[in-house]
């Protein structure tokens, strides 16, 4: 080799070098011969008993570089072994360029993922923050130096400029992604939720049978569930990640869903997997989906009659709570769902599984006692709140409207109790003074009715 390194310094000072002969010379990389590109006058060239002359890229790989080559280990080139050896480069570049575009989109997928993981993070952060702010104002005030410390409004939006400064001073990459890996649809950040709007192929949408959400408020997943079904058809299993799922009444909300066969909630980011429980409880609470998986583990028969053993009077004290219009208006939905469920399997082809028609019983069997565990998100309760709180001030105002009427009229009728007596006599006596005289009463009354008829 340091034959071959003397000789790739030297090639520009054999300007007239046509035959090269290095046979057995243990060249393995052609990197080793890469200089010989740069001689215009080399037509001839040995490199048999090499390692390099075993590869199955060796003829095009050198063919392809030494272009005014006429032969090649003895043996004289031919035009269709250069344009195979052409074709066979482009194909080898092609394949680098894709190998490299690939490698770029990993990179970027990979410091996209971290950035996303990074903003979620400071959400994470700041709001954890913020709620301790605002615990230890209703706490007593904490004595710093011997004074007391306060924590201001302006404190808290002080913060939050911050925490938003932070966010913006990452590098410029996307705030979300979505990736189609095989049948699972990843979602990562909360914009990534927007994509559940697009019009999928059907192909695409068909092939979906795994949603994962990764960094994203449960809450704000809560509100896309509805769409899952409707845009992929054969959905089946969902998967939590970095979603602060962290009581078991959000479970409530995937009641809301059409059918779910698996439910995978990772650790990471949902404290709520740390309850012993919380399996049955999702067992218990979506009884009607017939879950066959929880986090990979099988669900067996044992598993749900635990279920329905220690959650079971739940269901009925949360429905003994509800007022009696509510416990009727969930019967009702109880039924519709039903009946949609029945009349589903009657458009079945004929000739379809038992299985499938008991699928679709459980899919509407959902006991009204369960659906009386609900689940509301923030958003949703202070605007139910708002709502409450509008219904209540119409109300008040309505009952003080109809009290302030009702009083008026008792005062009126009080008042006419007392004046009726001095009034009743002083009819009686224009009356009485009015038909004193017959004749003229009898002429006013004509006239009266003559003045009506005109």
């Amino acid at each position: 080799m340091d034959l071959l390194d003397c000789f790739e310094k030297d090639v520009d000072t054999l300007p007239c070098l046509q035959r090269l002969f290095l046979s057995f010379n243990n060249i393995s990389s052609f990197e080793d011969i890469l200089c010989l590109a740069d001689s215009s006058s080399l037509s001839d060239i040995t490199l048999d008993g090499n390692p390099i002359a075993q590869e199955t890229w060796y003829k095009h790989t050198v063919l392809h570089h030494m272009m005014q080559l006429r032969q090649l280990d003895m043996k004289r080139i031919t035009e269709e072994e250069r344009r195979m050896a052409s074709i066979a480069a482009r194909r080898e570049e092609e394949r680098k360029r894709e190998s490299h575009k690939q490698s770029l989109l990993k990179e970027k997928k990979r410091l996209t993922i971290c950035n996303i993981a990074h903003q979620w993070e400071i959400q994470q952060n700041r709001v954890a923050l913020v709620a301790s702010l605002n615990q230890d104002k209703d706490d007593e005030p904490c004595q710093i130096n011997g004074s007391a410390a306060f924590v201001f409004p302006e404190e808290s939006r002080s913060l939050d400029t911050i925490f938003s400064s932070a966010v913006q001073g990452l590098s410029v990459l996307e705030s979300h992604l979505v990736e189609v890996e095989g049948d699972t649809l990843c979602l990562y950040g909360a914009g990534a939720l927007e994509c559940l709007d697009r019009n999928w192929s059907v192909q695409t949408a068909g092939m979906i049978v795994t949603v994962s959400f990764m960094f994203i408020e449960f809450d704000e997943i809560v509100q896309v569930l509805p769409k899952l079904k409707i845009k992929f058809p054969n959905f089946a299993h969902l998967k939590f990640k970095e979603t602060n799922l962290v009581t078991l009444q959000q479970f409530n909300a995937l009641a809301q869903m059409h059918h779910i066969e698996q439910l995978t909630v990772d650790p990471q980011g949902n404290p709520v997997v740390n309850f012993t429980l919380w399996k049955y409880y999702v067992l218990f609470r979506l009884n009607h989906f017939n879950l066959q998986k929880i986090n990979g583990v099988k669900v067996t028969e044992n598993d749900i009659v635990i279920a329905e053993k220690l959650f079971g009077i739940l269901a009925y004290v949360a429905s003994s709570e509800l007022p009696h219009y509510r416990m009727l208006s969930l019967f009702g939905e109880s039924r519709r769902k039903q009946c949609h469920c029945l009349l589903e399997g009657k458009t079945k082809k004929p000739g379809t599984g038992s299985e499938e028609s008991s699928d679709y019983r459980r899919n509407g069997g959902e006991s009204s006692t369960r659906a009386a565990l609900n689940y509301m998100t923030k958003d949703l309760y202070l605007e139910k709140l708002e709502e409450m709180k509008e219904r209540k001030t119409f109300c008040q105002t309505y009952v003080e409207n109809l009290v302030k009427e009702a009083a008026d009229i008792n005062m009126k009728n009080e008042s006419l109790q007392k004046l009726w007596p001095q009034m009743f006599i002083e009819l009686v006596r224009d009356a009485v003074i009015e038909i004193r005289n017959k004749n003229s009463y009898m002429k006013l009354c004509l006239q009266r009715i003559t003045d009506q008829k005109q």
